[in-house]
């Protein structure tokens, strides 16, 4: 599939959930958000893209901190959701842009800080998105990325890839933290720091906001029920199909 082609799989298949994401409890919340509030204010007046924005959680968190934040994202569905959201909640700093992260429209070193929250996983070329993150970063700016990460262990990340395409066609890859590691070393960041949190996924609420075709959610849950036991265990797959995967939260400059 050619990266034009993936753009508009991606803004089809997003653009009748940008409510539901907007609502979603896993994205609405998060021990991470404190990080980048605490970065935001010690900076002041800071800079800030919000890259993948979705429905812009991390737009929202960071507005009232910073003196300007463009949330950017493929699906123009999503951005009016977020226009319109701080429109309601009166953040002034607050702007949309619409494009693929791996061409930004914007200026060398136009930004303090560049975020990106749960979007990586469905670009379609991560060391040129990281490239391009890097050329609109001023100098001394820092990056901080948060995303499903997969464990590293073919094994288990079969598991993970399968139940995340199942879900979402639109999906491509949950990387490991070698490959994130490798894939910034390759665009010029060093890293900072790196943590890893735990995110529990509760079934019924997450197809739901994908709106999962059904056969693929019985698909899911077949593949649930026919792993090992060292699957179960890892992603702690309970009796309703919710599980718990893994978030990396990096930081590079």
């Amino acid at each position: 599939m050619s990266q034009s082609a993936h753009a508009e799989h991606v803004q089809q298949q997003f653009g009748a959930q940008a409510a539901a994401y907007l609502h979603s409890q896993v994205h609405a919340q998060g021990a991470e958000f404190a990080q980048l509030q605490q970065a935001v204010r010690e900076h002041g007046a800071a800079r800030v893209l919000d890259l993948g924005c979705g429905a812009g959680h991390v737009s929202f968190q960071l507005a009232e901190h910073a003196a300007s934040v463009v949330a950017y994202d493929l699906s123009a569905s999503m951005l009016q959701v977020v226009a319109d959201e701080a429109a309601s909640r009166g953040l002034g700093t607050l702007t949309t842009r619409q494009g693929a992260a791996e061409q930004l429209p914007f200026a060398d070193g136009e930004f303090d800080f560049v975020f990106s929250r749960y979007s990586a996983h469905h670009w379609g070329d991560l060391g040129l998105a990281l490239r391009e993150a890097r050329r609109v970063l001023k100098p001394g700016g820092k990056l901080a990325f948060i995303d499903v990460m997969s464990p590293g262990q073919p094994l288990l990340d079969t598991y993970l890839q399968a139940v995340e395409v199942l879900r979402d066609t639109s999906h491509v890859h949950n990387y490991a933290m070698a490959e994130w590691l490798a894939a910034l070393s390759g665009a010029g960041w060093q890293v900072q720091q790196v943590t890893r949190q735990k995110l529990r996924l509760e079934f019924g609420v997450w197809v739901e906001r994908m709106r999962t075709p059904q056969t693929m959610r019985e698909a899911i849950r077949l593949l649930q029920q026919s792993v090992g036991q060292e699957v179960r265990d890892y992603y702690a797959i309970e009796a309703d199909g919710s599980f718990t995967v893994d978030v990396i939260v990096l930081w590079a400059a």
